[in-house]
């Protein structure tokens, strides 16, 4: 009997099992998902008699996807949010 609550604690502390993505379907293209390490976007793949696959939507995990939790390189956002003219500087 003292060992029943280690032991549901135990239980409860393991992992939940891994889960299934989302299906790629029409209805969800441009949607992406973080499935493993990448930034997957669902996206429709055209088929073709080399590659042996037929056309569908599917997840785009490809090497130049993003890292999940990555912000894209960009320009850092202006103080304002508003937009300038390249060359002038802002008012301060």
């Amino acid at each position: 009997m003292r060992g029943l609550p280690i032991i549901l604690l135990l239980l409860a502390a393991l992992p939940a099992g891994a889960q299934a993505p989302p299906a790629c379907v029409a209805g969800r293209e441009g949607m992406t998902a973080c499935l493993g390490d990448k930034l997957c976007e669902c996206r429709w793949q055209p088929g073709g008699t080399l590659t042996g696959r037929p056309a569908a939507h599917r997840w785009d995990c490809g090497v130049l996807r993003p890292a999940c939790g990555v912000v894209p390189a960009g320009p850092p956002p202006m103080p304002d949010g508003g937009w300038m003219h390249p060359g002038t500087k802002p008012l301060r």
